[in-house]
């Protein structure tokens, strides 16, 4: 793999040459600038010996980029350190963006830093969680829950390396990525997020991700890994959530040994495999706040596990704590261990407060020049000094069909078969007719799920990808096989051999996701019993974030087929449907046979319809 970003060429102003240009404008908003431009930093400590403490302050402010880009002097003006694009913040909008249109926006973010009086680059973030999935065509795999069904640590590698190209194609140097929560109640909307509900599974599988983001150790070929959220936001209970919602950003109500047992492991792991950022969660434990846990982030992270990386706050997840005042709330989290602030909007209130607490004595210099420096630390082992900005070779790969063909192959062997009562596998031959209906057989941005082009997800065809329905035209094109595909609402009369139901899950994504019930809708549930009332043989395929209760669904169809979130590449399910391939996929959580069971977990004592690893094959 080649270099992450280009050097700058004879057309493009270099770092230094650069600091010659807006000396006067870059200070106006700092306070006490010197009174003429330095000539750069060569190192971590070259540039904390330079930077006054206003461009320190900057430093650990990250903005959303929507909040910059009509004032992008203020990126410079203020030294502001890191950018990050939001789920449905990238130049596009709620319509994504086209890769290109994403390096040209990172292109002239980075122009713009690069004015400082320091001639500092930025760190730019993204939510590439499951692929780049904000950017217009780009590859996207199954959501974690599917990839823990794989429980295969080298094709998560694979995945995210996939990954990792596509994002260095927009010019990216920073996903917020892996989550590495160990959800313990499927009634929470980040399920899905999670690669399991133990640190068995999701430990292994965290460490592939950080591996396939940044490589044997981060350089300009890699991608910032994160791993989030620190720590047991898995682990909150139900009716204790904030912000509205009933459990996600809730109270870990747990002992410590049992946070030290589920919660913890995961990020032991990924230390050890070099993750370069932890994200701090907006949950509580036992009624703290994680942005204000000193003894979790400064004494057990930083302290006992020997964290040497960056620590992020969450989106706004400053503003969520206890104060008087925002530079109240801003003292109490980078006192915690906090390095960099996600504001993402009021970034010069961020500055100005960290300012404010340092000149008061509320906030040691030691403090601050320990977080600026792992913040530093990342921009010279990505060397951003010298190569600021995309390398256009990456460009092109983005959405490629060797990427495609890596999703494929993840989606095969997410898939999960609850139950095969004779269905499975389908034939080619004999002149079957095979219906297809459901509102997700084809409806690529349910099958995506949230974090796919827009914060939330959406339906219909949002990106580049291939339906259900379009993958088993392809799967028996050149067969006897008619297929008919019938409308959720379809009045007039149908039947066949074969009748596939595909629904489930719309897409959501954090506390919007948070269900009291689990229940498949009731349409859903109508529409697979007339199919399977019409056909002779009848297979459902669940598209969800988290097991739901199907005991009704479960009772009328011949075959269950448990896809979780499946991405762009649907021929990934025929592959396995038709025999092409076999089952391999098992259940990386516990499937309640009522949501009364919630939480349900591996070796809880109760009786669930599914057992954790279940998982059926053809042989």
């Amino acid at each position: 793999m080649s270099g992450r970003h280009a050097k700058p060429g004879s057309k493009s102003l270099t770092a230094s040459a650069l600091l010659t240009v807006v000396t006067a404008m870059s200070l106006v908003a700092l306070s006490a600038p010197p009174a003429a431009a330095a000539a750069g930093c060569t190192s971590t400590a070259d540039c904390l010996s330079k930077l006054t403490l206003a461009e320190k302050a900057g430093q650990m402010t990250q903005a959303a980029h929507n909040y910059v880009m009509r004032n992008k002097s203020d990126i410079s003006a203020y030294a502001i350190g890191s950018l990050l694009s939001g789920g449905g913040g990238g130049p596009g909008g709620a319509a994504g963006g086209t890769a290109a249109e994403w390096a040209d926006m990172y292109d002239d973010y980075q122009r713009q830093a690069l004015t400082n009086r320091l001639g500092i680059p930025l760190l730019y973030g993204v939510d590439a969680v499951h692929g780049h999935g904000n950017v217009r065509g780009a590859t996207i795999f199954p959501h974690n829950i599917g990839l823990g069904a794989s429980r295969d640590a080298d094709l998560v590698r694979r995945a995210q390396q996939v990954t990792r190209t596509e994002v260095l194609g927009t010019g990216i140097d920073w996903t917020f990525a892996p989550a590495v929560s160990v959800p313990r109640d499927d009634r929470w909307g980040r399920t899905y997020e999670g690669f399991g509900e133990t640190p068995a599974i999701v430990g292994p599988l965290g460490a592939a991700s950080v591996q396939g983001f940044q490589g044997a150790a981060i350089s300009p070929d890699s991608v910032v890994a994160t791993a989030k959220h620190y720590v047991a936001d898995g682990g909150t209970a139900w009716g204790t959530g904030s912000s509205g919602y009933q459990i996600d950003q809730g109270d870990a109500r747990i002992s410590e040994a049992e946070l030290r047992a589920i919660h913890l492991p995961p990020y032991r792991d990924a230390i050890a495999a070099g993750v370069g950022s932890i994200m701090v969660s907006y949950s509580s434990w036992n009624g703290l706040k994680m942005h204000q846990h000193s003894y979790l982030i400064n004494d057990v992270l930083k302290g006992e596990l020997g964290y040497q990386g960056l620590v992020l706050s969450d989106w706004a997840g400053v503003k969520q704590l206890p104060g008087a005042s925002y530079a109240e709330q801003v003292r109490k989290a980078i006192n915690a261990g906090i390095d960099m602030i996600m504001v993402p909007d009021d970034y010069k209130t961020n500055i100005s407060s960290i300012v404010d607490e340092v000149n008061a004595g509320r906030i040691s210099m030691a403090r601050i020049d320990d977080a600026v420096g792992r913040i530093l630390d990342l921009k010279f082992a990505l060397d951003l000094f010298d190569r600021p900005f995309t390398d256009r070779s990456h460009t092109s790969l983005v959405g490629s069909q060797a990427h495609r063909d890596v999703a494929r192959e993840a989606v095969r062997k997410s898939l999960v078969l609850l139950k095969n009562d004779g269905a499975l596998p389908l034939s080619r031959t004999g002149g079957q007719k095979i219906v297809v209906g459901g509102k997700t057989a084809d409806n690529l941005g349910h099958q995506l799920g949230g974090w796919s082009i827009t914060w939330q997800g959406g339906s219909g065809d949002t990106t580049t990808g291939t339906t259900f329905w379009e993958a088993i035209q392809k799967a028996t094109a050149g067969t006897n096989v008619q297929l008919q595909h019938v409308g959720t609402r379809t009045k007039r009369p149908f039947s066949g051999d074969v009748g596939i139901w595909v629904g489930g899950e719309t897409p959501y994504a954090e506390g919007q996701g948070d269900s009291s019930t689990l229940a498949l809708g009731g349409d859903d549930l109508a529409h697979l019993t007339d199919i399977c009332a019409r056909t002779t043989v009848c297979v459902a395929i669940l598209v969800s974030g988290r097991p739901l209760v199907i005991n009704e669904a479960l009772g009328t169809a011949d075959a269950f087929v448990a896809a979780w979130l499946p991405g762009t590449e649907g021929d990934g399910i025929t592959d396995v449907l038709f025999g092409d391939h076999d089952f391999s996929g098992t259940l990386p959580v516990t499937w309640p046979a009522s949501v009364a069971q919630e939480p349900i977990n591996d070796g809880d004592g109760q009786t669930p319809l599914f057992p954790l690893g279940h998982g059926l094959t053809y042989t």
